[in-house]
């Protein structure tokens, strides 16, 4: 079961979008976390266009969302908006998919014209699917990010920096989901060891 699951909205094998979510998923487990990542090319197109909820692939990756404690979400922008193909993919997704989780949202843009597409575009869609902890999101243009075909990446020590600081930031929502877990845990242990001594009596 992983604790952070990411999802790319990218229609391209090698994409800006993909090689920023496969660093934050491998700075996430050098911090001790498990993660599992997924794209919207796992799941067949004609199942996100005919709409098909029964698809095996989508079903798996609602069995791991369901699972984790946070989502990264990550997509290319066109046209002012997130990828066509991410929405019809997060449309096949329960309502409640993203309910108590701590969501990262990620957008990548060939100018900083779309600076806002988080915030109008694809921070409502999240919140229509039980999205309420959004995390403060990360827009970045291509020019910020250069690689070799996925390979010899390197980022703008800016950029790099806003993912360093937005993942630590996720890391301490889930490990705070943690803390109150395991707290309720004792307090269950404790009031199950009350009414032991209880019925003892």
């Amino acid at each position: 079961m992983a604790d952070i699951v990411t999802i790319s909205g990218s229609p391209s094998v090698t994409s800006g979008t993909g090689i920023v979510l496969q660093y934050l998923s491998e700075l996430a487990q050098k911090g001790g976390l498990e993660t599992e990542s997924f794209s919207v090319l796992d799941v067949p197109p004609e199942d996100l266009v005919l709409g098909n909820f029964q698809s095996p692939q989508l079903k798996a990756i609602e069995k791991s969302i369901k699972q984790a404690k946070a989502v990264i979400i990550g997509t290319p922008v066109y046209k002012a908006a997130y990828s066509g193909v991410l929405k019809s993919l997060l449309d096949l997704l329960p309502r409640d998919i993203l309910t108590g989780k701590s969501i990262l949202p990620i957008a990548t843009g060939g100018t900083i014209a779309h600076l806002l597409s988080i915030d109008y575009a694809l921070k409502p869609v999240l919140y229509a699917i039980g999205a309420r902890n959004i995390l403060n999101g990360i827009y970045f243009i291509d020019l910020q990010l250069q690689h070799n075909n996925g390979h010899d990446v390197t980022f703008d020590p800016e950029i790099e920096k806003r993912l360093i600081v937005s993942l630590n930031e996720l890391i301490d929502e889930v490990k705070k989901d943690w803390y109150i877990k395991d707290l309720e845990k004792g307090e269950l242990q404790i009031a199950g060891d009350t009414e032991g001594k209880g019925n003892k009596a």
